[in-house]
């Protein structure tokens, strides 16, 4: 019986091995669940870009309306208010990995169990989801001391904005910032409470996901959180977190829902080491005793992919080296991630710092 396969090059292999290289991304990645092209989605993806041309996706949002109404005797007529409609650019660019290893015509292929090429598919997997990943809690932690936009989305970090009456960042203990915050202002679930009353009060309230009809946000802790969640004394901590968890009358066939702590005053509660470390007030450096959880609601973030010359995101290419005997392999995105920040404010997140160190 013989077997049907693509050899390096072949036009066949490019779709083949993108299709792969892209499920294998979406299987290592952790917030793929958040991601969808409605505005019901955390991450809200735009494919404006894939049927065009150009490097910028402009979103944008409407704000509620503020006016009195009219009632009897008023005039209706040329007293209606006038829309708000603010707007945020998404950049797209090019970003990619090339992986080195001998081809199948070597000694080197012949003495493993395994094929080196699809290692190199795995690893460029794996490589995208740990930086789809990075760049996502980066831009939603506001974490500015990362610079470097491959880390961040092809987008510069914007730190936590807030406006007048609204709360987007909820520091433990009695500081101010991140820089303020000692070994004694661990996370607990006051945090979360102080957190979502952020998110529903204001003006510009962080909209909440629907689920089955039912609001729900998500928060993503740091492990280091997660610990302090666990250890924190008291019947009201981590008890309480065991005993909604996942309570009856959620859907929790959604994917969202796969791998959650649990769930706690309408958020479904995640854990990821990206989270990141916090940010000085002072110089814009690294606190590397504090972690900043994330409260998501809808259109926290967006991101955006451009043409990649197929129907698949990713672009892959194979280039045989030294007479055939080293394969190079490649996968490509134009791609661009940001979180949304609208009228000056960050339009669906509330950043929670605390201490957060290893425990042992």
């Amino acid at each position: 019986m013989s077997t049907t396969t693509f050899g390096v090059n072949d036009a066949m292999a490019v779709k083949l091995w993108s299709k792969y290289m892209t499920v294998a991304m979406r299987d290592n990645l952790d917030i793929a669940p958040l991601m969808g092209t409605d505005d019901n989605s955390i991450i809200h993806l735009k494919e404006d870009m894939k049927k065009g041309n150009g490097d910028k996706i402009t979103c944008s949002l409407r704000a509620r309306l503020t006016g009195d109404g009219i009632t009897e005797n008023e005039t209706a007529e040329g007293n209606g208010e006038s829309l708000s409609v603010y707007s945020d650019a998404l950049v797209i660019n090019e970003l990619g990995h090339v992986v080195g290893a001998r081809s199948e015509n070597t000694i080197d292929q012949q003495r493993v169990p395994w094929d080196l090429r699809a290692q190199c598919k795995d690893a460029l997997g794996e490589w995208w989801a740990d930086r789809f990943s990075a760049s996502f809690f980066a831009q939603v932690c506001g974490y500015t001391p990362q610079t470097n936009t491959k880390y961040t989305g092809m987008n510069a970090v914007s730190g936590v904005a807030s406006g007048t009456g609204l709360e987007r960042q909820i520091v433990t203990g009695t500081g101010a910032n991140d820089e303020n915050i000692t070994s004694a202002d661990t996370f607990t679930l006051e945090v979360i409470d102080q957190a979502v009353e952020a998110a529903k009060v204001g003006s510009q309230k962080v909209r909440p996901m629907k689920i089955k009809g039912q609001d729900r946000y998500v928060v993503y802790l740091h492990p280091f959180q997660v610990t302090s969640l666990r250890t924190a004394s008291g019947t009201t901590q981590w008890n309480a977190i065991q005993q909604a968890a996942l309570a009856g009358g959620n859907d929790t066939k959604n994917p969202i829902y796969t791998g959650a702590l649990g769930e706690y005053n309408g958020c479904i509660l995640r854990s990821n080491q990206d989270v990141t470390q916090g940010v000085s007030s002072a110089d814009g450096t690294a606190v590397t005793t504090v972690r900043r959880a994330v409260l998501l609601g809808a259109q926290a973030a967006a991101v955006g992919f451009g043409k990649s010359g197929g129907k698949e995101r990713a672009r892959w290419n194979e280039e045989l080296l030294d007479h055939k005997r080293k394969l190079e392999v490649s996968a490509w995105q134009i791609w661009g991630m940001k979180k949304c920040v609208w009228n000056s404010v960050d339009f669906g997140t509330v950043v929670m710092s605390s201490y957060a160190v290893a425990s042992s």
